[in-house]
């Protein structure tokens, strides 16, 4: 699908902005901008790409880079239109075409850890009342296998191994049994949700609740409670 091709000076002026507003790591505007190249700034609106191919254009290792599709997809950077074993179809928005994002000078950034564009930004695995939120988000179940936890029989773990991705944002961090911790270790949360499964330890159902609850932990739609001052809320 050709589209004429935007000035290439002021997409990337817009990107810079854009990339700031919405807190994208480094490996998501990796991503986004090596698509942005192959697509708008060809003149192409739609793109087919694989995880392979992308992975080998900017060097990083296919884990990461999966994941940085979802969260653009769950930002509105990209419209998935198609995803199938072959690789992915999406429609590449221009910055200034992101929906709810605005481009330009940039106002001064809000207080309060509650807010969207900070709550982004804290670190869920350096302060204890942080970690406790991760906990209480899980509401006593192991991320993985649905397990019952207990406070000395629980641990954290991160979703995109920090050998592959340092990130301790709420979006990457899980409650999980101290089993599931250490037979995870590098494998991708899919692998090991599969394994589970394969060895009978999550129904079938519960397979696909799993699946769905770690998309939404990528798209950042499990929000660990915390009030005004940062501190953790009880679930009733």
């Amino acid at each position: 699908m050709k589209t004429k091709k935007p000035n290439a000076a002021h997409v990337w002026k817009q990107f810079e902005d854009f990339a700031l507003r919405l807190r994208l790591s480094t490996t998501d505007r990796a991503v986004y901008s090596h698509l942005l190249r192959h697509s708008r700034l060809e003149g192409k609106f739609r793109l087919r790409f694989s995880i392979l191919w992308l992975a080998r254009g900017i060097g990083l290792t296919h884990n990461p880079v999966r994941w940085a599709v979802r969260r653009l997809i769950s930002r509105g950077a990209l419209r998935l239109v198609e995803r199938t074993k072959a690789g992915h179809v999406v429609d590449v928005r221009l910055p200034g075409q992101v929906p709810n994002v605005s481009v330009g000078p940039l106002s001064p950034r809000p207080l309060g850890p509650t807010r969207s564009s900070d709550f982004e930004e804290l670190d869920f695995y350096k302060q204890p009342a942080l970690r406790r939120a991760i906990h209480l988000r899980e509401r006593g179940r192991c991320f993985y296998c649905c397990g019952r936890l207990t406070a000395l029989a629980r641990c954290l773990d991160h979703v995109i191994p920090l050998a592959e991705l340092q990130d301790h944002s709420y979006r990457n961090l899980v409650s999980c049994c101290r089993k599931c911790n250490l037979q995870k270790t590098d494998l991708p949360a899919v692998d090991h949700l599969r394994r589970l499964h394969n060895d009978r330890r999550l129904t079938a159902a519960q397979f696909t609740a799993r699946l769905r609850a770690l998309d939404a932990l990528v798209a950042g739609k499990l929000r660990p409670p915390l009030d005004g001052q940062g501190h953790t809320r009880n679930h009733r």
